[in-house]
């Protein structure tokens, strides 16, 4: 699973369109299947990028209880966190993600969907960690 699509990019209004009936088509799958983990991650994607944050930090914590040992999946959870401003379950979610073998350090440094969380004084300590994992 790929990490969720930045919020950043900004829409013209055909590609809203687009999306908000993308959106209505994966709300119609989950409705039928609410443990249908694919159509929950474009789902969760979907919002992001057109800024329904809480929809996506919803979807993304049904995902957290279906997909317990994904790493990509707290990884998401950790960014819709980030971008509802609740940090301190950012980064136990980012934790997790890590624990559970995230590795994509590259990427977290320059995530505008974790710009906010990366502004926090307690990501020094993350930093830290981060630099001992890849010295091993």
């Amino acid at each position: 699973m790929p990490a969720k699509k930045s919020s950043k990019k900004k829409l013209n209004s055909a590609e809203q369109r687009d999306l908000d009936t993308k959106i209505q088509f994966v709300e119609g799958l989950v409705r039928r299947d609410p443990d249908y983990v694919d159509a929950l991650q474009l789902l969760g994607d979907h919002y992001t990028q057109r800024g329904r944050f809480t929809e996506g930090l919803h979807v993304d914590e049904r995902l957290a209880q279906l997909e317990p040992a994904n790493p990509l999946v707290f990884y998401n959870l950790a960014c819709s966190y980030s971008l509802t401003d609740e940090f301190d379950r950012a980064f136990r979610a980012l934790n997790q993600a890590i624990e559970l073998g995230y590795r994509d350090f590259a990427w977290l440094a320059k995530d505008p969907d974790m710009k906010k969380l990366r502004a926090q004084p307690a990501f020094q300590e993350l930093k830290e960690k981060i630099r001992e994992l890849k010295k091993k």
